[in-house]
């Protein structure tokens, strides 16, 4: 007999033998139906896969993330069957689940597939899906695995970099695909399926090997969660920040200047500051002080952090001075600056904690194929801080710096979030710098922060910085998706390298912790993030403009202006449309352009010394002074942008 552990703490005893399934039966009838995936002491298995030692049992469905990842890792199976018998002579690659659905990478040789091919692709899916294949897993010899796929260079090339006796495939209908594993029980559970797009893609991202094709799906278990998921890519279209940015007129992109250095309008510039005044308004008050560095660094800082080994392969290359052995970089990171400006000077325990902050630009060289807008770029701005205090002292600022993100999330609308808890993979050390026993210090004090403050967080193996484990903060949108906004990372190991000291009460020098902190992570990818969520219906205090003056005609120009000057002097952002138009178009442009309010002058305004007021969207908050308008703006603010204690 075994003794199987739930997650709820019950234990149950079976045969050995039994499968998760069987479990599941055993529960109930239900969730028998429902049970796609499973897993046991910690490693995903199928619900087929016979349990024969005492452990812990997870079973997962549709509803679990990790539900979704075994529907579509067996979807990309599926897929991948599908290719096969369309396309004579394809070699297929890798076929991994992703966020959202999965994707296969093939070479399909002399064929070619474009958006005309998607719904062949999508009937023969389905086809075999109907078959209610069950997935199968099955070990092989090294020797016949390079058997099987002696004629696909790709397989045989993972293959090689396995052991014999680890290899492994997973057989359904009359297809066989070498693969670790998790699956959902047969492929009848795929009730729809789309076929979203296809990419060109290096062999393992390499620009040197050859290029495949990527197609991308995605599938459900019902055709309504199809239709349902189709209309948020509608809307995510609508909400894309590359097209918003461009009609709000906030960005740009320049092929002279290069590839992912983003160029900020006018109207992108003012946005950007008026977040970054916020930030510094809130720093300022939690005691932070303003630094700045420069954009270059001798390469040998880099060394000496960490960042060299870490990102010198595959960011900007060094650039060399007149000066013979001397190479400077373009800034990969904040941090290895601040720990000079640390440096700087000597400090005792009673002048900690320091805490410097800089809104500093870094680069990094992305990959031409991984740009994307504002989310993925070459060169951006971090809200970067750094906080060096005594071991006495984490607790506390590391809470305070909760604190501080969460003001952030609450001033800009972000409600629905979790945290992460990021730590290191025991089983790859070779990743990490720095002593184990500090590690696991700082792992504990994350995570002893985190539920102290009563945060919903989840502990993620092998997501650890480098250089020390950290807190991520996972916000959902307004379309329901996951977005990692906010970090906040323990450090012993940078003051170690760069020989931080303060002087304790007892005379002698000690080691400083370092809290790295980023509440936007960086301004760009921020933006992008906050348009999309939006829609680029920004909160009121952040909008690039609260209100457009709207004259009927040229007569009115005149109370126009002593209207503009009004809203001005109570600090309202607004501007007049003096353009000849007619106001019904000057209202649709204005609508366009996303301007909270709208206020209409005519002659009836004038005579009454009042407005007459729009708010986007089309309500009409009638005839009213610019006194009482002010009040609204103002009222309607301060329910969002609170003051930070």
């Amino acid at each position: 007999m075994i003794h199987i552990t739930l997650p709820d703490g019950s234990v149950k005893t079976f045969e050995a033998g039994v499968t998760p399934m069987d479990v599941a039966k055993s529960i109930s009838e239900g969730l028998a139906r429902n049970v796609i995936s499973a897993k046991f002491n910690g490693t995903i298995v199928e619900t087929v896969t016979s349990l024969t030692t005492d452990g812990s049992l997870v079973l997962f469905t549709w509803n679990d993330d990790e539900g979704k990842t075994a529907f579509w890792h067996s979807s990309a199976h599926v897929l991948a069957q599908a290719i096969e018998e369309l396309y004579p002579g394809s070699k297929l690659t890798i076929g991994p689940a992703i966020e959202n659905g999965f994707y296969y990478d093939v070479d399909f040789g002399a064929h070619s597939i474009s958006e005309k091919d998607f719904k062949d692709i999508e009937n023969k899916m389905l086809e075999i899906a109907r078959g209610k294949h069950d997935f199968k897993m099955r070990s092989a010899t090294k020797v016949a695995a390079l058997k099987l796929y002696k004629d696909n260079e790709f397989k045989t090339e993972l293959i090689e970099n396995l052991e014999d006796g680890t290899i492994t495939f997973c057989d359904h209908s009359t297809f066989t695909d070498l693969c670790r594993g998790g699956h959902i029980p047969n492929t009848g559970i795929i009730k729809a399926v789309k076929i979203l797009s296809v990419a060109g893609a290096y062999w393992r991202g390499d620009e040197n090997k050859p290029q495949l094709t990527r197609v991308y799906g995605i599938s459900f278990p019902k055709q309504k969660d199809l239709t349902e998921y189709l209309e948020l890519l509608e809307e995510a279209k609508k909400r894309d920040h590359r097209k918003l940015g461009k009609e709000l007129e906030l960005f740009t992109f320049s092929q002279k200047v290069g590839q992912g250095l983003p160029l900020w309008l006018p109207k992108g510039a003012a946005l950007r500051e008026r977040l970054e005044n916020f930030l510094k308004a809130a720093q300022k008050k939690a005691g932070y002080e303003m630094v700045v560095t420069p954009h270059i660094g001798q390469k040998e800082l880099y060394v000496t952090s960490g960042h060299y080994a870490k990102y010198g392969e595959d960011s900007f290359q060094p650039i060399k001075t007149p000066k013979e052995d001397e190479e400077f970089l373009l800034k990969p990171m904040n941090c290895p600056h601040h720990c000079e400006i640390y440096k700087s000077s000597q400090w005792s325990y009673k002048d900690l904690p320091k805490r410097f902050a800089e809104f500093g630009t870094v680069y990094r060289y992305e990959q031409s194929g991984e740009l994307h807008g504002l989310t993925r770029v070459r060169g951006f701005t971090q809200d970067d801080a750094h906080l060096f205090c005594t071991p006495e002292q984490l607790d506390k600022e590391f809470k305070d710096v909760i604190d501080l993100v969460l003001y952030v999330f609450g001033s800009l609308g972000f409600e629905n979030f979790t945290a992460q808890v990021s730590v290191r993979d025991p089983e790859n050390p070779e990743k990490y710098i720095g002593d184990v026993s500090n590690w696991e210090k700082a792992e504990q004090a994350i995570i002893n922060a985190a539920t102290d403050k009563g945060l919903d967080f989840v502990i993620e193996t092998g997501e650890a910085a480098f250089y020390g484990p950290k807190l991520d903060f996972m916000v959902k949108d307004a379309l329901g998706r996951r977005w990692q906004l906010g970090t906040i990372q323990v450090d012993y190991n940078l003051p170690e390298r760069f020989e931080l000291t303060y002087k304790g009460s007892d005379n002698e020098l000690h080691r400083p912790i370092m809290i790295h902190r980023a509440p936007f992570g960086s301004m760009e990818r921020f933006v992008a993030l906050l348009l999309e969520h939006t829609g680029g219906n920004f909160p009121l205090w952040l909008m690039p403009t609260q209100a457009i003056i709207l004259s009927i005609s040229e007569k009115y120009e005149k109370y126009s202006q002593k209207v503009l000057n009004l809203l001005e002097n109570d600090e309202i952002r607004a501007l007049v449309d003096h353009r000849n138009q007619t106001i019904g178009k000057k209202i649709r442009e204005a609508e366009m352009q996303k301007h909270p309010y709208m206020i209409i002058i005519g002659e009836q305004e004038e005579q009454e010394e009042k407005i007459t007021v729009r708010q986007h969207g089309g309500a009409d908050l009638g005839m009213i002074s610019v006194e009482a308008f002010s009040k609204l703006i103002k009222e309607e603010i301060n329910k969002t942008l609170k003051t930070f204690k």
